[in-house]
C-alpha cells in the first residue's frame, strides 16, 4: 500500500529502539520506551500559506530526524508502525 502525505505532513518510520542498558542489561520489550528518531519515508509537497502559495519542507525523504515523544499520529503499513505527523513537529534532522 503506498501511502502519500498531503501538505505539510511527512511519514515516519521509527528507528529500533536500544534493547540493552549501558551496563549491559537487556530490557524487556513491555518496560521499552518508543525512540523519538526516525527515518522520514515520504514528505508531502509543502505547507500552503495564507496567499496561496505552497513553501517547501525542509525535510525530504531519507532524512534521520528527532520528534516530541508523543508527537504524531501511529499507523501501521503492512505490518510495520510508522507515524505522520506535521513538520512542525520535527524537532530536528540529523547530519
Amino acid at each position: 500500500m503506498a501511502l502519500k502525505p498531503l501538505n505539510d505532513r511527512v511519514l515516519i518510520k521509527r528507528l529500533d529502539g536500544e534493547t540493552t542498558t549501558a551496563g549491559g542489561i537487556i530490557i524487556p520489550d513491555n518496560a521499552k520506551e518508543k525512540p523519538m528518531e526516525g527515518v522520514v519515508v515520504a514528505a508531502g509537497q509543502g505547507k500552503i500559506l495564507d496567499n496561496g502559495k505552497v513553501a517547501a519542507l525542509e525535510v525530504k525523504e531519507g532524512d534521520k530526524v528527532f520528534f516530541r515523544k508523543y508527537a504524531g499520529t501511529e499507523v501501521t503499513i503492512e505490518g510495520e508502525e510508522h507515524l505522520i505527523m506535521r513538520e512542525e513537529e520535527i524537532l530536528a534532522v540529523v547530519g
